[in-house]
This record gives structure tokens, C-alpha cells and sequence, in this order.
């Protein structure tokens, strides 16, 4: 039964840890929102999730759903249709997003068209400007307007969708346009082949003075310089570097995410970076998020871990739960133990000092020496075998000394009357 009941333990020990290694250990799917006016956010998350999904040591999954536009991004996260969303800073409902990770950053480009011979924001007086993505820019359009008040020198917003720019243009529909974008390769290549390589055509580069004003006034964006021959090398675009804005594009998690889950995604998509910056080079701006008590959108608590370097491991986070485990453990354990003693009684007669009691009566009968010499052995044997214990009570021993002592006066007894009757 004790081997069994060993067994037992052993095995069931072994399928607790077992179980709890491979529940710590499942793969998390997450689900993210990705969308763009050109549809290369979603693809660069349906990227990140085959390279996560063929990484062994990555617990992490991604579950992508294509919005088709930034907006969609932002709304599906908001109403808690997703994880995690790719969403720019100046996104409505964001109250319980957390940073991960910058993404990159988009940066606002005001241009005036070939022919218009506007080269200042004073010179858009009753221009019509073409917001490139449309409804993701109001609010972006909508800070120019109060900062530099557009609307009373009836400047007007039309949105275009990146389909319908070079009709604008063509069409004079537009006199200006305004796109945010990242600095990189994409974009730029994007943004030239708009216009004609003719240096007589060219589009003049409109700076924004007032970027530091509107930083201070409306934190989630920030003042930037664009640098000389950013659009153009020759003849360069902009001439000088150029004052403007831009504005950051995180992937956000809810705030409810588990703090290591989060640590976990942040590892593995920094992981991951390096072998994807070939074929998306914008993931070279992928940055840390402020850590700032007062940044637009906080970090999550599990990537600012990462970041800091202060990854707990499992130990850091259970250690307390170990010690009180393995205390309580001792006590459960000396718990059974006396249950089991309890449970368990010893057989009646099988206790040295019961042993020898019954002894007494055998002497009284005994008929010769040879019966004596016998039962002497037996003591003896009793005696043996309680010494060779490693674990003796005090008062046991007093008992058997006791018994001992009774057992020889019987003993001697006996032997005196045999001795009278053989005579």
C-alpha cells in the first residue's frame, strides 16, 4: 500500500508540473487591426504574423484584420473588436490603448502645385487643398486651420483617396496637397512619381513655422525638420531643411493585457525586426514608446518592462508563492502523516511492552529450564530489536525497564520452585 500510495504522489506530482509547463508554455493569439491608404499596414502585419508563427521559441500569434483604412483601425479597437490596433497618435478613443512599440512616425508634407506658384502658407488664400487619406487628416487639417486660420481666408479641405490625386491635379481641382507619410523609400517613391520629373514642374515644399507652437498646444504631435533633398536631389526639395510636423504611429494593446503577454510581443516583434527591415525598411523606425507619465498614449506596463531591461523571470514574479507553498506543503505533509498514524493503528500485542506482558503468564507455566532458557531468548530477541531503532521514546524505555525487571523476578522465581520440585 505505501509503495503504491508513493507511486502515486509521484505520478500525480509529475502530471501537475507537466500540465503547468505546458499551459505556461500555449501559444497567445492575438488579434491586430491593421489599415492604411495603401493597404501596406496590413501587410506588413501578415508578415510579422507568418514570422512569428514559424518562430519556435515565440509564444506569441498574431491574428491580422485587414480595416482598409486607418480609421477602421482605430474604431475597431475602440469598440473592442481587437488586441491590438496600428493606429496613429491622433486617433479619436484611445483612452484605453497602451503602447507597445513605435511603428514609425508620419510626417506632414504640405505641397503647392507645379503652376501655382504657391510657396507659403500665405499664399493659399481661396486654394482648394487636396487632404491625401481623407477623413484620418481632418484633425491634423483642422489644427493648420485654427493655427494659421485657413477658414476665414477661405482655404478649403477636399479629401482624395490615392486614386484619385492625379485627376486633381490634372483636373486643377486641387492647388495643393497635403499627405502625412513616413520619411522612407515607399512613400517617397510614391510621392515623386506624382509629379512630373521636369524641374520646371516641380512642387514647392510648404513649411510650417508655427510646428512648436502646435506641439506645446496638442502634444501628440511634434515638431520636425524635413532634410534638405528629402523628395528631390536635384534640383533639391525642399532647398534647406524644412519646419513641419509629424505624428507617431503605435501599435497599441488594450490596457487589460496581461503585463507578460505584453513583455512577450514586444520581445519577439524586436526579435523579428532585423530579419524584415529588408523587405519593409520602415521597421528601422521602430522605436521604444515614451515612458513619460504624460505622453499622449501611456506604454503598456509589460513593454516598458522589456525596454527597461527589467524582465522579471519566473522566480522574481512566485518566489513569495514558492516559500508559502513549500511551508504549507510541510504542514499538509506532517497532517497526513499523523492521519496515517492514526488511521493505521498498530496490531494489539505487537508493542514490546504488550509483548512482554504476555510473557508474564507463560513463565508461570513453564515446566522446565528448557521453557525458561527459551523464553530468556525471546526477551532477548524483544530487546534487540527495540535497541536497534533510531528513534526511541523516553518514556518507552522506562516501561521496559520496568517490564524487564518484573520478568527476571518471575523468571528467577519459576527457576527456585522447579529447583524444589526435582527434589
Amino acid at each position: 500500500m505505501r509503495i503504491v500510495l508513493v507511486v502515486g504522489l509521484v505520478a500525480l506530482t509529475a502530471g501537475i508540473g507537466l500540465y503547468t509547463y505546458r499551459y505556461s508554455m500555449r501559444p497567445v493569439t492575438l488579434t491586430v487591426a491593421a489599415g492604411s491608404m495603401d493597404g501596406e499596414g496590413a501587410r506588413l502585419m501578415n508578415s510579422l504574423a507568418s514570422r512569428l508563427g514559424s518562430t519556435a521559441n515565440s509564444r506569441i500569434r498574431l491574428k491580422v484584420v485587414d480595416t482598409g483604412t486607418p480609421m477602421g483601425a482605430a474604431e475597431a479597437f475602440a469598440k473592442g473588436e481587437v488586441d491590438l490596433a496600428i493606429v496613429r497618435g491622433d486617433a479619436a478613443n484611445l483612452k484605453n490603448a497602451r503602447t507597445v512599440v513605435v511603428i514609425t512616425h508620419g510626417v506632414l508634407m504640405l505641397l503647392g502645385l507645379p503652376g501655382t506658384n504657391i510657396t507659403e502658407l500665405d499664399e493659399l488664400k481661396g486654394k482648394t487643398i487636396g487632404v491625401v487619406g481623407g477623413p484620418v487628416n481632418q484633425r491634423l487639417a483642422q489644427v493648420l486651420d485654427n493655427e494659421y486660420d485657413l477658414s476665414r481666408n477661405k482655404v478649403k479641405f477636399v479629401d482624395l483617396s490615392l486614386p484619385e490625386v492625379a485627376a486633381a491635379m490634372q483636373s486643377r481641382k486641387v492647388q495643393a496637397l497635403l499627405i502625412v507619410a513616413p520619411i522612407s523609400a515607399r512613400y517617397l517613391t510614391m510621392l515623386r512619381n506624382f509629379f512630373p520629373r521636369d524641374a520646371k514642374k516641380a512642387p514647392a515644399l510648404l513649411a510650417i513655422e508655427s510646428a512648436g507652437a502646435i506641439a506645446a498646444a496638442v502634444p501628440v504631435y511634434e515638431s520636425f525638420d524635413i532634410p534638405k533633398g528629402t523628395i528631390r536631389g536635384s534640383p533639391a526639395i525642399p532647398d534647406d531643411d524644412l519646419t513641419t510636423l509629424r505624428v507617431p504611429v503605435y501599435l497599441v494593446a488594450k490596457e487589460k493585457l496581461d503585463d507578460d503577454t505584453a513583455t512577450q510581443l514586444t520581445q519577439a516583434i524586436m526579435e523579428a525586426r532585423s530579419n524584415m527591415i529588408g523587405e519593409y525598411p520602415v521597421l528601422a523606425q521602430i522605436a521604444a514608446p515614451s515612458t513619460e507619465k504624460d505622453a499622449p498614449i501611456p506604454i503598456h506596463p509589460g513593454a516598458a518592462a522589456y525596454f527597461s531591461g527589467d524582465i522579471k523571470t519566473i522566480f522574481d514574479k512566485y518566489g513569495d508563492t514558492f516559500f508559502y507553498a513549500s511551508i504549507l506543503l510541510g504542514m499538509l505533509s506532517s497532517a497526513a502523516a499523523a492521519f496515517w498514524k492514526f488511521m493505521m493503528p498498530v496490531p494489539e500485542g505487537s508493542r514490546p511492552q504488550e509483548r512482554l506482558h504476555s510473557i508474564s503468564t507463560r513463565i508461570r507455566d513453564a515446566r522446565s529450564e528448557a521453557e525458561l532458557e527459551q523464553i530468556e531468548d525471546e526477551i532477548d530477541d524483544i530487546l534487540r530489536n527495540e535497541f536497534s531503532r533510531e528513534k526511541r521514546d523516553d518514556a518507552d524505555v522506562g516501561a521496559l525497564q520496568v517490564a524487564l525487571s518484573r520478568l527476571e523476578y518471575l523468571i528467577n522465581k519459576r527457576r527456585r520452585l522447579l529447583e524444589v520440585q526435582a527434589q
